[in-house]
């Protein structure tokens, strides 16, 4: 069981590092409103062919936390980081999103009622400080960028603690694919209304430079960083604890900076060290220590 929790960890890690770098792709061709529309409605597609039997397992009361766990964990980040992005670079957004496992213990905590330690108390403080340090040098290094958009990552953060928590409370008895697929067909209506509304079908947009090139890595992204991570995510946080789950994000950032040097962006000393700052915090929320129950 321990290994197997190490290894969804591991595999996760590189995939959904991998994601930033295609979600940039995908922005030369679309806007950051079809990019999350058209990334909902396909893997929702794929996860409709490889799993729809299992949306008979999920009963009534089940549905409503499957419905909010799809739009807080999916719907919305999925829009946001294509936000985002439009302004700051993959590899400083995917710095950025290791600060769920410090937002998961806060909604632990506060939501639904998790105990806590003080070193995980004092990891959500660095953490929150790395965070801020790393926008600071990163509009120093990069001053055409508007680091404002980094709220937009930010937000996602939240929503997939949110997420974290829901499914370790409230949906352990479900299994990962009827998750994941339940998940999507409570958001595939709205971006199915949203994607024509975007201006997705219009010729200007699929007879531009970039259309294939940026669907073809859409497809991936949807393939592979949405549909089947997402289903060895949901396994992963009933293998293990919601705040172990989410850790895979201290492995993110090296993979999403490794894509972004690879594809031209900058990442100073800085913003390096800003970057151990939040993976200090990750680790702090993470070490293990008798808790205290929440009063």
């Amino acid at each position: 069981m321990r290994s197997n929790k190490w290894f969804y960890l591991i595999v996760l890690s590189v995939i959904w590092g991998t994601s930033y770098i295609l979600i940039k792709k995908g922005l030369d061709g679309f806007t950051a409103i079809q990019l999350g529309a058209v990334r909902i409605v396909i893997a929702g597609l794929f996860l409709f062919l490889i799993g729809f039997k299992s949306l008979k397992t999920i009963s009534k009361e089940e549905w409503k936390w499957v419905a909010v766990s799809g739009f807080i964990g999916s719907f919305f980040p999925m829009f946001l980081f294509a936000f985002a992005e439009t302004e700051i670079d993959s590899s400083i957004a995917s710095v950025l999103n290791s600060l769920v496992p410090l937002f998961t213990l806060f909604l632990g905590l506060l939501v639904f009622g998790v105990s806590f330690t003080k070193n995980q108390f004092l990891g959500v403080l660095v953490g929150l400080i790395g965070a801020g340090f790393l926008i600071l040098f990163g509009h120093n290094v990069n001053p055409n960028q508007n680091y404002w958009y980094a709220g937009f990552v930010i937000i996602a953060a939240i929503g997939y603690a949110g997420n974290a928590n829901i499914i370790k409370s409230k949906l352990q008895n479900v299994s990962p694919m009827a998750i994941a697929v339940g998940n999507f067909a409570t958001i595939i209506v709205p971006a199915l209304v949203i994607l024509p509304l975007s201006g997705f079908f219009s010729n200007e947009v699929t007879s531009g430079k970039f259309f294939w090139s940026s669907l073809g890595y859409v497809i991936v992204l949807c393939a592979v960083g949405t549909c089947v991570a997402k289903i060895m995510f949901n396994k992963l946080i009933q293998l293990s604890s919601a705040v172990f789950s989410v850790s895979v994000t201290y492995l993110i950032p090296i993979v999403g900076i490794f894509w972004g040097l690879l594809d031209g962006e900058n990442f100073s000393l800085q913003q390096f060290f800003a970057t151990l700052l939040i993976l200090l915090g990750v680790y702090l929320v993470n070490k293990k220590k008798t808790p205290k129950k929440a009063s």
